[in-house]
């Protein structure tokens, strides 16, 4: 009975959740980072500059449907979150938890913004946040049966979220708790321990080796990262972001969760699922980490609190689970939309009582806007385009200053007349022109992270002709994007390439 139980649960929040992700396709575009990741399933590799492989091994899979719709490429993510919630379930009850344990840490997980974006977009973070929590529940079962077949498990879920995202590199840290407790440290010396490390090495070798031959892009990536935004970080502001993105109610479970873990009966069982939580949570903190790369440690956490909350307050007043449901349901229905765009942008604006400041709403989240934004910047450079004169045309090719706006116009130019964009930003840099002369004519835009003299130091003739008004726009550079006519190129393929090979990330 308690089996069914739970299952009807995890298949309600499942629908749920699902339904919300549709609806939120529906009102939305693509976020700028997702327009990088699909065009990485172009070019399917052991690597890239700023993450490992597999976005780009999914990306050529969703390229397949050759298609531009949001749901398309949404499809691995939305698969993504309903497993995450299909773990979180299978952990919660393997560490003890029973139906309304379950049900408790799945409402806290569909009310919490933070868990409605960053599991809707074609981003690394879903699938990182999957690979995670795999790796979590095959530790959970490691600790409480030794079976060595939980070992192997737990090996490839870190390797794969290895070749996902690099952040999982602290929990695969954190994993060290294992040796601080005399029953599992025991038990994996008994059980060669070395053939798991060895796997482990295997699995993540070839991204390794790529970056390697690469020069480690991706060391330069964290340190530009470091100097724009990490260094500005602080412990308090990092929390406080934590605490309202995953729901402020929530706190009330994560928290309780955090003295649990250290004080339940079971603690000499569980003392190496705790450490390897608070080891990685320190870890991330000592790094300056921004919230989001805590997400996946806070469901653990999550999952422990729903656990005490079921064993320690319902066992005595089961009647609080009502108002505690309730609470979290209201306060759902309140900040949901600040984390997914289940409202379409004008019913948006006017919930979230977004004023118009002089010229402009300040949306922060740019899937809200990004569809019509895409709409007017293909017309615009469409209408560049068709100004040229014939032999102008010939050759031309776009050149995105970002590599969203490069990666933009090569998903959508399928619906337009006009050539491939190519970008010097990020991994675009990869699949940029190696050799060869540029065309006489190229037309180029950006936003206000460069101006009109960043394109004048390649081309002796760089002339704007139209502006592209973005009324959402949450920062004052990118109100307006330019486009440009850039003749007479001063530099070659290779010599462009040269020039940008320490710029990659600028």
């Amino acid at each position: 009975m308690q089996n069914r139980k739970i299952i009807l649960i995890i298949a309600f929040f499942c629908v749920l959740k699902l339904t919300l992700h549709l609806i939120a396709d529906s009102n939305s575009g693509f976020q700028g980072d997702e327009l990088l990741h699909i065009e990485t399933g172009n070019y399917p590799s052991l690597g890239y500059m700023e993450f490992p492989p597999v976005i780009g091994w999914l990306a050529f899979i969703q390229n397949q449907f050759h298609s531009q719709s949001v749901f398309v490429h949404h499809i691995f993510s939305h698969i993504a979150s309903l497993l995450i919630l299909i773990l979180i379930a299978l952990t919660t009850v393997k560490l003890g938890g029973k139906a309304k344990a379950v049900f408790i840490v799945l409402l806290c997980i569909l009310t919490a913004p933070a868990f409605g974006r960053g599991h809707q977009l074609f981003q690394p973070v879903v699938f990182t946040h999957l690979f995670w929590l795999f790796s979590f529940y095959q530790l959970v079962r490691y600790v409480t049966t030794l079976d060595k077949k939980y070992l192997l498990y737990l090996t490839i879920g870190v390797g794969f979220g290895f070749l996902t995202k690099y952040d999982i590199f602290f929990f695969i840290i954190g994993l060290t708790g294992l040796l601080f407790s005399k029953r599992t440290r025991t038990s994996i010396l008994q059980k060669d321990i070395w053939k798991y490390i060895l796997l482990l090495l295997v699995l993540i070798a070839p991204n390794v080796l790529w970056q390697y031959n690469q020069g480690f892009p991706v060391f330069d990536m964290f340190s530009r990262l470091y100097e724009t935004q990490l260094d500005k970080l602080t412990i308090v502001g990092v929390l406080e972001s934590i605490v309202i993105s995953l729901n402020p109610l929530t706190l009330f479970f994560w928290a309780g969760g955090l003295i649990y873990m250290f004080r339940t009966k079971n603690n000499f069982i569980y003392r190496p699922i705790v450490l390897t939580i608070v080891i990685s949570i320190a870890l991330l903190a000592i790094n300056k980490s921004k919230a989001y790369y805590f997400y996946p440690a806070m469901i653990t956490l999550l999952i422990f609190g729903s656990i005490w909350f079921e064993q320690k307050i319902l066992s005595k007043r089961q009647w609080v689970l009502f108002p505690a449901t309730g609470l979290l349901i209201l306060s759902g229905i309140v900040l949901i939309p600040f984390g997914l765009a289940v409202l379409p942008l004008d019913t948006f604006i006017k919930f979230a009582e977004i004023e118009k400041k002089g010229n402009r709403y300040e949306i922060e989240y740019t899937e809200y806007y990004s569809k019509s934004k895409w709409e007017k910047t293909m017309e615009g450079l469409q209408n560049v385009y068709d100004s040229l004169t014939i032999n102008e045309r010939k050759d031309c090719l776009i050149w995105g200053k970002h590599y969203s706006q490069a990666g933009g116009v090569n998903l959508f130019r399928g619906n337009y007349k006009i050539p491939k964009a190519f970008s010097y930003h990020g991994s675009f840099y990869l699949w940029s022109p190696e050799k060869g002369e540029l065309p006489k004519t190229i037309i180029a835009f950006s936003h206000g992270e460069a101006g009109i003299d960043f394109f004048q130091s390649f081309f002796n003739s760089v002339v704007p002709v139209k502006r592209i008004y973005n009324p959402y726009a949450d920062d004052e550079k990118d109100l307006w994007q330019t486009i440009y006519i850039c003749k007479e190129p001063k530099l070659n393929f290779e010599q462009l390439k040269t020039e940008f090979k320490t710029r990659i990330f600028e």
